[in-house]
């Protein structure tokens, strides 16, 4: 019997390290799949022998990726977990490894996104921020520091836990874990995609439905305030009680369209875009004809 292929510590350590230029070669087709291949080559060295099972290798981890660069971690950890198993005999095919990979990158990437890029980075960007404003010099030697140490450690230790957990799964193949596992991320990714189209997808419609001319004291009359700072404190604070900017409410599509079913259009873009996503059509031609989509509405008008 062939003795047992084992990633070592070192290996793990050289995957964690490639894998901070996950962005390197970020394009619109595949996004992360070149920076997430280069991560794994390490591990496939060690793992497969033969220059036709490295190929093979490389080519299944080339495909579509996407994630949080820093959340991509626990991914890896399992992944190199399955390819360990795999290359040790176990039943752990091509469609397994990219069902966990895709299974975890949608719900992990709504995951990484608030923790770091809105919570602990503009935390530590204010101490830094705050010191230097002081004339302190620790102020960005602070934040440098700090901030690496942070996403380093989670990323090593989120990598090392996903390998130890990704070991226990690939234990029960035959019990349908794997399987449970990936149509449960698969499930929350749809629920954190839900959530996400509302902030990151805007369609504004311009055409005008209605102007009504509004009676005199629903808006601010701009020409009986005082002149300077005191006249736009005034302002503001007819505003805030609900007097209009202008003697005319002017209603667009939009606004209908706001009143019957917030953000509609932008769920319904992006159920045409995986539409066309699981149609097979390339990822260039939708970002190319959302492009030219987007300018010719405009241009008539329409957006």
């Amino acid at each position: 019997m062939a003795e047992k292929i084992t990633l070592s510590k070192k290996d793990r350590l050289a995957v964690a390290w490639r894998s901070t230029f996950i962005q390197g070669s970020w394009n619109y087709e595949r996004m992360q799949n070149g920076g997430w291949a280069f991560s794994l080559i390490p591990a496939i060295k060690k793992l497969y022998k033969t220059k036709e099972e490295r190929s093979a290798a490389l080519k299944r981890h080339l495909e579509f990726f996407n994630t949080h660069p820093y959340i991509a971690s626990p991914i890896l950890g399992v992944t190199l977990a399955l390819e360990e198993e795999r290359a040790n005999g176990a039943p752990v095919d091509d469609v397994a490894i990219q069902g966990v990979k895709v299974g975890m990158m949608g719900p992990l990437a709504g995951v990484g996104d608030p923790v770091f890029w809105f919570t602990v980075r503009p935390m530590l960007g204010a101490l830094g921020a705050s010191l230097a404003l002081a004339g302190n010099i620790l102020g960005p030697i602070i934040f440098f520091v700090a901030w690496n140490i942070i996403r380093w450690a989670f990323m090593w230790y989120t990598q090392e836990f996903g390998y130890k957990a990704g070991s226990k799964i690939t234990d029960d193949l035959s019990g349908g874990l794997l399987q449970d596992v990936t149509k449960g991320a698969s499930i929350l990714g749809m629920f954190v995609l839900g959530a996400l189209v509302q902030r990151w997808v805007s369609i504004k419609f311009a055409p005008t439905v209605s102007e009504v001319k509004l009676d005199q004291g629903a808006y601010v009359e701009w020409d009986k305030l005082d002149q300077g700072s005191k006249g736009l404190q005034q302002a503001f604070q007819e505003v805030a009680s609900g007097k209009a900017l202008s003697n005319v409410k002017v209603t667009t599509l939009q606004d209908n369209l706001d009143q019957l079913i917030p953000g509609l259009a932008a769920v319904l873009l992006t159920l045409l875009c995986m539409w066309l996503l699981k149609k097979k059509v390339s990822p260039i031609i939708i970002i190319l004809g959302l492009f030219v989509v987007g300018v010719v509405g405009h241009v008539i008008g329409l957006l």
